[in-house]
């Protein structure tokens, strides 16, 4: 495995690190507690020592199965991200959309980022984690009802107490960035970034890079698209929020496929799977620090952290790159 630093922190993440969206079960069809257990020790066996978790995640399952997975872990040995400002519990903030919880009863999901609301979710959530403290605090979204300053200065405190070691964010433009660092020290961005979607290269890649912040890549596999296993007319199993995102119609899985055809013969030439070929280019991009990879199972997990064996030389870099700007994917 290889390890990078965050930011100006001396906190080093696994390139690969698990993203435990998927474990919670919430909009993925449901999942398996014990095999999700079982994929974040199996991936910590092969060096991925990185865990990216959040209470909206299940509405606190996904944290539970974390807290069970580390269990008897060397804490200093494992890094935990966890998240904040996303509540199900709360009708306050800016409304975010109606889901359905784990027993399928419909939720209403509402950003807020008030600093009561922080402090009360940092404690939940190292209760849940069965820790005292969280390696990387980041919050999951923008919202628009506090000002950045109140959710930052909060997240301060909580780092001045110990309980917090580095401040981060999710899904922040430039602006953000700018303001969020006045209040609190950053260390990382966390963003959507894919062969199938590379918004943030426009501005939010540039400012970090110039910023000394890292970015932390979720969906680098584009939900499991770019895995080559998802086809089109691909019926999702119900529950699975993917049936509804704008990547996964037909035009785009025709455009995506037509893509992974011209990779595959490399993968086959590295003997690797095209999602461990997808992984490895992935965090070889300009400003990709570490690559966010879920799994539902161990076989999963390990063979996310085999993208790593995957060599690649600059010219394949280069290549890939090219046949990946040709892709188009509408909304």
């Amino acid at each position: 495995m290889m390890y990078r630093k965050l930011g100006n922190s001396d906190l080093e993440l696994s390139v690969i690190s698990f993203g435990a969206w998927a474990a919670g079960g919430w909009m993925w069809g449901g999942s398996e507690r014990s095999d999700a257990v079982n994929a974040i020790r199996a991936s910590y066996d092969v060096g991925v020592t990185s865990i990216d978790t959040a209470p909206i995640y299940g509405q606190g399952h996904s944290e539970e199965i974390v807290g069970e997975a580390i269990k008897g872990l060397p804490r200093d040995k494992v890094q935990i991200l966890t998240k904040f400002g996303m509540r199900w519990d709360l009708a306050k903030g800016d409304f975010g959309f109606k889901s359905r919880n784990n027993q399928g009863e419909e939720i209403d999901i509402y950003r807020y980022a008030g600093a009561e609301s922080i402090i009360k979710e940092c404690e939940d959530s190292l209760r849940r984690l069965g820790t005292d403290y969280i390696d990387l605090y980041q919050i999951h979204w923008p919202e628009s009802t506090t000002p950045i300053a109140e959710s930052m200065e909060a997240v301060a405190k909580l780092i001045k107490a110990g309980k917090v070691r580095y401040a981060g964010v999710c899904n922040y433009d430039e602006k953000q960035l700018a303001e969020a660092q006045k209040y609190v020290p950053l260390v990382s961005n966390q963003v959507p970034f894919s062969m199938a979607r590379r918004d943030i290269e426009k501005a939010v890649i540039p400012y970090c890079l110039e910023n000394n912040l890292s970015i932390l890549a979720y969906s680098p596999m584009e939900r499991g698209l770019l895995s080559g296993k998802i086809k089109p007319g691909h019926k999702f199993a119900e529950g699975d929020h993917r049936a509804d995102l704008f990547v996964f119609r037909e035009d785009n899985l025709t455009r995506v496929h037509q893509l992974l055809d011209k990779l595959r013969p490399i993968a086959e030439a590295k003997n690797c799977t095209l999602a461990q070929l997808v992984l490895r280019w992935t965090i070889e991009q300009p400003g990709i620090t570490i690559a966010l990879a879920g799994a539902r199972n161990s076989e999963q997990a390990l063979q996310n952290a085999a993208s790593l064996s995957v060599d690649l030389s600059k010219e394949e870099i280069a290549m890939i790159r090219t046949e990946v700007d040709k892709l188009v994917v509408t909304r």
